[in-house]
């Protein structure tokens, strides 16, 4: 035989050892070549890089399937956003090839998010027992005056003789303590069966905590989203609440975090948006309307509160000057199937009231009527949430 015809001989015996070593593979693989356990072991040399723990003890792996194909994965991390996600899947791969030989193949990998509704009978609420309703305040982006609304709604649901609390669960931005001059403010700690039990600020009938309350006034809160939710959750669970027919939360501007560790933690009566009629400000109130309806999530929305709604001047009492546009809130309303609870002018007292620490819904002007008649208009829509709709339950991680 010449040396052109072995050539061709050893190519033909080269691959056709190629095709029985992939037949091979896949025939031990569809006959189960590798053990779960296995697969396991070989994943628990992938470490995440952010949590320094491996994805098997994260809870990260989900379903472990073998196909013709090879290994289908399914990873599950903590948030749906997780920016190391790509990092793992990678490390997956190669570990899995180093645990298991070349052979072993990784032929897909799923992403699946980890919030789902928990399923119960019942919602089991083992925080905050005397809490009647727990409603959170809410805004698309930041400068609306979702503060503003979340404390004069606070200030005037006392006012009308209700039991209220106020949570500041804007973390990084706390305004809370500014608008009660309470920037100086330590609460009280004591343990009770070996917990620390936090005692809040009462002012203006009012019950108040917030981060503002642990750090100086001038310091920012340079924390990652883990550390935060923590906090929030001490806040809540470890607060001395007692029993209230209301507490509301100040949440951040946007969707983060800190909303999924609320509807974690309790299950929220109802949620408010507040907006401006700017169209800028009205797209990202869709955008919280639709986070609270979502599936996962399934908070109801009492309503929307518009604030800078319209300027009058005091010199030209019934001109109004609609500087952000005019009836935005109630376009919105009407597309998203809410209600709008409030509009609330421009008005200086306002401002100046959460600069000094006396909100107006204390007093009877004008602005401080609006704001009663905003806890009046909640009011009514927490009754009929109550009577119409089952029980919020809580979200649930897994």
């Amino acid at each position: 035989m010449n040396g052109s015809g072995i050539r061709v001989l050893n190519y033909k015996i080269i691959n056709f050892n190629r095709k029985s070593q992939i037949a091979n593979r896949k025939s031990q693989i569809i006959h189960g070549m590798y053990r779960k356990d296995d697969i396991l072991n070989a994943l628990r040399k992938v470490t995440h890089p952010e949590k320094g723990t491996d994805i098997v003890t994260l809870g990260m792996v989900g379903d472990i399937t073998q196909t013709g194909e090879g290994i289908s994965l399914v990873l599950i991390p903590e948030k749906s956003n997780d920016p190391f996600i790509a990092s793992v899947r990678s490390n997956c791969v190669r570990a899995v090839k180093e645990s298991l030989g070349p052979d072993a193949v990784i032929s897909s990998i799923e992403v699946r998010p980890r919030i789902m509704v928990e399923k119960m009978a019942a919602p089991k609420r083992d925080v905050l027992p005397g809490v009647k309703n727990i409603i959170a305040v809410s805004s698309g982006k930041g400068g609306v005056g979702k503060s503003t609304v979340a404390v004069n709604l606070a200030v005037a649901l006392a006012r009308k003789g209700y039991a209220t609390g106020l949570l500041d669960a804007d973390i990084f931005g706390p305004s809370v303590p500014g608008m009660f001059d309470a920037g100086e403010y330590r609460p009280d700690v004591h343990s009770e069966n070996g917990t620390d039990i936090i005692v809040p600020m009462s002012k203006y009938g009012v019950k108040i905590l917030s981060i503002g309350f642990f750090v100086k006034g001038s310091d920012a809160v340079i924390w990652r989203g883990p550390m935060a939710s923590s906090f929030l959750k001490q806040l809540i669970s470890q607060g001395d609440w007692g029993e209230l027919d209301y507490l509301i939360f100040d949440l951040p501007p946007g969707t983060s975090d800190i909303h999924l560790t609320l509807v974690q933690e309790v299950p929220v009566t109802g949620a408010i948006v507040v907006t401006t009629p700017q169209e800028v400000a009205l797209a990202d109130a869709r955008k919280g309307i639709a986070m609270f309806r979502s599936e996962s999530i399934n908070v109801p929305v009492l309503g929307l509160v518009e604030n800078m709604s319209y300027f009058e001047a005091p010199e030209l009492p019934g001109r109004r000057y609609y500087i952000f546009g005019k009836e935005g809130g109630s376009r919105l309303a009407a597309e998203s199937g809410t209600e709008l609870l409030g509009q609330i002018p421009i008005v200086e007292s306002i401002c100046d009231g959460g600069d000094s620490g006396r909100p107006v819904a204390l007093g009877d002007t004008a602005t401080g009527t609006a704001f009663m008649n905003l806890a009046e208009m909640v009011v009514r829509q927490v009754e009929i949430r109550n009577t119409d709709l089952a029980p919020t339950r809580r979200v649930e991680v897994k």
